[in-house]
């Protein structure tokens, strides 16, 4: 599960607590075998990861199906630092767990990294819908910067 802001206090953001429920609810469910939390130290302490982990203990998930990934700040760190952890499960395929405006870019950085994934989304009850256009509109040129990233790592990798 990708990270989100962790505000004063070491409280989850909105969507923090809305994507760790919900890979707490994929667990339950039987949809993943473990779950990875993942996101470094934000403007405020504790790690995003370490966040997540407390609340899907509380919701049910066993810490010996909880893995931390807490040093990424961003979604290219994220996917690129869980790599050794996925190895190790012997996982051939990931479900990302993200908001809807955001799994295109997770998504197609998982994919550069060969990782056979899907996006698994929560429902953003309780999120006004201008937030949601904010959202959306920071995401595309987000979208656009990564493909371009991407590209150049990939050409840097094979040139």
């Amino acid at each position: 599960m990708l990270g989100a802001a962790v505000w004063p206090g070491g409280q989850p953001s909105p969507t923090l607590r809305r994507r760790s429920l919900h890979a707490a609810k994929l667990f339950r469910r039987g949809r993943v075998s473990h779950v990875i939390c993942c996101g470094g130290l934000g403007k405020h302490p504790p790690s995003e990861a370490e966040v997540m982990q407390k609340i899907c203990r509380e919701a049910g998930v066993p810490d010996s199906a909880i893995l931390l990934e807490d040093q990424s700040r961003t979604t290219l760190e994220n996917l690129a630092n869980i790599r050794a952890l996925l190895a190790r499960l012997d996982q051939p395929s990931i479900v990302i767990v993200t908001d809807g405006y955001h799994k295109w870019r997770a998504l197609m950085v998982a994919r550069h990294f060969g990782f056979q994934a899907q996006a698994s989304c929560p429902l953003q009850s309780g999120t006004s819908g201008l937030k949601v256009v904010k959202f959306w509109l920071r995401e595309v040129p987000a979208l656009i910067y990564y493909w371009w990233r991407l590209r150049r790592l990939g050409q840097k990798s094979s040139g």
